[in-house]
């Protein structure tokens, strides 16, 4: 199976990837080189049937308007972006920062984590700092669940769940928050969170980071976390809106005029 890239005028071939003997190595890394506009992606082949891995196996960007808002809006801080992925969003985003300014970035899926890795390689980013964890309101363990029933990888979409008895179907995942992983010496200007419905979880352990900073909030919102009650309380009590939607995102605006 051949994947024409259409930046680069050439064929990715992926079939040999099936000629391994999986006895002899059943942990390599089962992925595909790909491009586009910003850079080199190392793309899981579980993801191929996803419409991200597709995209940019095609060349495209995924979330073209997402990416654009948070390189016009950065300015000289610093991001967290949490739901890495294979690291989609990075090229991008990391050539937009100012020259000391960094990406925290988490991914608890551990092939998508790997592929991140490579992501950073092949594209020499240094100003990212990965973590293979998800976000939530306590340093502790989950489940999250990386398969469907029909044990498809859910990919991007991988879900922290309460327990499951099956155990091809999840992993075990440390689970880190914002405020106590983040030195309180970093200024940072955009909190961009893709945790599949675990938003309102990961913000819980965000709070002090966000009354020091003032970020700008970019939330996938499919969930309906920024109508929720929590959130008013919690969030928009700090003197925040919620301001225009982007692709499958809401973003959440601190209403006074940011001087950073």
């Amino acid at each position: 199976m051949g994947i024409y890239d259409k930046y680069f005028r050439k064929k990715i071939f992926v079939s040999r990837i099936d000629k391994v003997d999986n006895d002899l190595n059943p942990d390599y890394l089962k992925a595909v080189i790909s491009y586009n506009m910003y850079g080199a992606y190392c793309v899981p082949i579980s993801a191929q049937h996803r419409t991200l891995g597709q995209k940019i196996l095609r060349g495209d960007v995924f979330e073209p308007d997402t990416i654009a808002y948070m390189r016009s809006n950065i300015k000289d801080g610093d991001i967290i972006h949490a739901g890495t992925f294979f690291g989609d969003f990075l090229p991008g985003l990391s050539k937009s920062l100012a020259p000391d300014a960094k990406i925290w970035a988490f991914e608890p899926n551990k092939e998508n984590f790997q592929c991140a890795e490579v992501t950073l390689m092949l594209n020499n980013i240094n100003n990212v700092n990965l973590y293979p964890y998800g976000l939530g309101e306590n340093k502790s363990k989950a489940v999250l669940k990386t398969k469907n029933k029909k044990g498809m990888a859910l990919g991007g979409s991988s879900t922290i769940i309460e327990t499951s008895d099956n155990e091809d179907s999840y992993e075990e995942v440390n689970i880190v928050t914002i405020d106590g992983h983040i030195p309180e010496d970093r200024n940072i200007n955009i909190l961009q969170l893709d945790v599949e419905g675990f938003e309102e979880n990961a913000l819980k352990g965000a709070l002090k980071t966000i009354q020091r900073c003032r970020p700008i909030i970019i939330l996938e919102d499919d969930k309906g976390v920024t109508r929720s009650q929590w959130f008013e309380k919690n969030v928009l009590s700090l003197d925040y809106k919620v301001s225009d939607k982007l692709h499958y995102n809401r973003i959440v605006m601190p209403i006074e005029v940011r001087n950073k």
